[in-house]
């Protein structure tokens, strides 16, 4: 088992205009660490106001609690931790991103606090107001420890998953109402028919109000699965992880759908070197690998455990999590509609970012890319710093 430590396209005029001068690779914003600021970013994936170009995003420690923030950046470096979560009634160690409604305010979720010291799904009004939607129970009536973000429909109903507990202790998939009462959509129940244990990234919502997701564990081999959870209620196994030369194993990041109803996504390791995978699934649960990641300094990555975006063109972009491309700490990479993998940067070590960790990055406009590193950046943590905020601009 792989150990568990445990961005969407727009037409932004302000946020283009304020890059029109960016170099191509930049780092916004260097995480400092507690009591001022944040540290450790898990997911890459920050939501976006778009008449602003202000970014939004989570840590997992910092803070003047040290149990994790709330922050903004905007396109010129100015950071401000919007909210400091206490590990108490409040929350604690958000994994996962935040995503943005029209009136402003902020959703998300904590792995650990609320009431019952499972985690919870928040609100974070735009004066800095934090409501706590959902206290997890855990046991066997409740999920627990909720590592992925939440999507939201256009009633305003909030929808996400818990990475443990529930009726067969492998995870639910939950739905809050706009009254803040939750129903249990799915409990996760591993073995050959169903997936276990959801991590990283979050769930995809289509027009139709149908959820697409992964699980880092069950299915036939055990190595994960990709599924989808009707909105009429049906849940259906899409695909279940082979692993070896041959498939994927330990699937992250929130999947990609296209225009035909194909998803896309990675897998952190197995395939045909053993450094995970890029695929698609059809709409028929026919699996394509579109990559291979391998260990080849200068033109590879590896450990592709992070979900994927698209530009216009059909282009994926996605980062990795591993040593690949010739750097210590992972790659921003593009995978052309053709098959052709371009490195667009290599994490090596600080100033610049380390480690991408979680989810896909921000897709903005023709081509602007925006994401978050777990480590880098000249913060006090260690010696490889708290994480970064950074832009690349082709």
């Amino acid at each position: 088992m792989i150990k568990r430590v445990y961005l969407l396209a727009f037409a932004v005029v302000p946020l283009l205009a304020a890059l029109a001068q960016a170099q191509t690779f930049t780092i916004l914003h260097k995480f400092a660490d507690s009591p001022s600021d944040g540290a450790y970013p898990y997911t890459g994936r920050l939501a976006l106001d778009n008449k602003t170009g202000t970014l939004y995003g989570t840590t997992y420690y910092g803070g003047f609690y040290d149990y994790g923030i709330v922050f903004s950046v905007t396109t010129a470096g100015t950071e401000t931790p919007l909210y400091d979560f206490t590990g108490g009634a409040d929350g604690g160690y958000p994994f996962a991103p935040v995503i943005r409604d029209s009136q402003g305010s902020l959703y998300g979720t904590a792995a650990y606090g609320g009431s019952g010291s499972q985690g919870v799904v928040f609100k974070l009004s735009t004066g800095g107001s934090e409501a706590v939607l959902h206290s997890f129970a855990g046991g066997t009536s409740d999920g627990c420890y909720p590592n992925q973000g939440v999507v939201m429909d256009k009633k305003g109903n909030l929808y996400g998953t818990a990475a443990s507990c529930g009726s067969h202790s492998q995870g639910t998939i939950f739905k809050i109402d706009t009254a803040g009462e939750e129903t249990i959509l799915h409990n996760f129940a591993g073995g050959s028919k169903d997936g276990a244990h959801p991590f990283w990234g979050s769930m995809l919502m289509d027009k139709n109000g149908d959820l697409y997701g992964v699980t880092e564990e069950g299915g036939s081999s055990g190595y994960g699965t990709l599924y989808e959870f009707g909105h009429s209620g049906k849940f259906s196994l899409l695909h279940s992880f082979a692993g070896g030369s041959a498939d994927g194993c330990y699937p992250f990041g929130t999947p990609a759908l296209d225009g035909q109803e194909n998803l896309y996504g990675t897998t952190y390791v197995c395939g045909a070197y053993g450094f995970g995978t890029v695929w698609k699934v059809s709409p028929s649960g026919t699996e394509t690998i579109l990559h291979n990641g391998n260990y080849n300094p200068g033109t590879d990555c590896d450990y592709y455990g992070a979900g994927v975006t698209f530009d216009q063109k059909g282009n994926l972009y996605g980062l990795t999590r591993g040593l690949g491309g010739g750097g210590d700490g992972g790659c921003l990479y593009e995978l052309s509609s053709s098959g052709t993998l371009t490195i667009l940067h290599q994490f090596t070590e600080p100033p610049d970012g380390e480690f991408p960790w979680g989810d896909e990055v921000l897709l903005v406009g023709d081509g602007e890319l925006f994401g978050a590193t777990y480590e880098g950046g000249n913060g006090p943590c260690n010696f490889t710093g708290c994480g970064t905020v950074w832009s690349y601009v082709p």
